[in-house]
């Protein structure tokens, strides 16, 4: 399943190897995880673009509610932060965060809601997950995603409640774009955030 291969390269820790390493696997991880997306692009019939203004004031919405509460509430494990200005070369501080800025805004948004709300929302309702509608509800399946998707992040509370967001417009639009666009919102903002503010910690 590729749905296995993009989990296992999205959430890979790779902060154990070295100093170094989340700086050269992340845009390693983009690439493959990109072209993968890309090379199963005609699989994802759920998958169709449009806009929807309800998206965009989601993503803000959470945006603002994941930067608030920060260094109020205690993190899961110790986040070093993706911090590009350790390096002096300005082609290589831009270059990464250009990668940075490639993975959490497309990539990102699409490899997790494709997981999170498209396959494990639905299999957890039936192991033929592609009989399921999208944002067909049951508690189960919900709190399961919810709980994974905010317990995958450090900032586990806001990551919770970003999961609740997302679900809830998954279920109100029965559209997995919308939550893709929400997400990828969220994570621009939250990118712009951390570059004006230099809280590397949310990154």
């Amino acid at each position: 399943m590729p749905f296995l291969v993009f989990g296992l390269l999205t959430y890979a820790g790779s902060d154990s190897l070295s100093p170094h390493a989340p700086y050269l696997i992340y845009p390693l991880k983009t690439v493959i995880v990109g072209a993968l997306l890309y090379s199963y692009r005609r699989s994802y019939t759920e998958l169709t673009l449009n806009f929807s203004w309800l998206a965009l004031i989601v993503g803000i919405l959470v945006f603002v509610i994941w930067v608030v509460p920060e260094g109020t509430y205690l993190l899961l494990g110790t986040p070093t932060g993706f911090h590009p200005y350790v390096y002096e070369r300005l082609w290589i501080v831009w270059s990464l965060i250009l990668f940075r800025f490639i993975g959490a805004v497309i990539v990102v948004p699409i490899m997790e809601e494709l997981f999170w709300r498209s396959f494990a929302l639905r299999w957890l309702i039936h192991e033929q997950f592609t009989t399921v509608p999208i944002g067909k509800f049951t508690w189960f399946s919900c709190l399961v995603v919810v709980l994974g998707f905010g317990f995958e992040h450090h900032q586990w509370l806001v990551g919770l409640i970003a999961g609740i967001a997302y679900n809830g417009l998954v279920y109100y639009k029965k559209d997995l774009f919308t939550c893709v666009l929400a997400h990828a919102v969220t994570n621009l903002l939250l990118g712009i955030y951390v570059l004006m503010t230099h809280q590397w910690t949310l990154w």
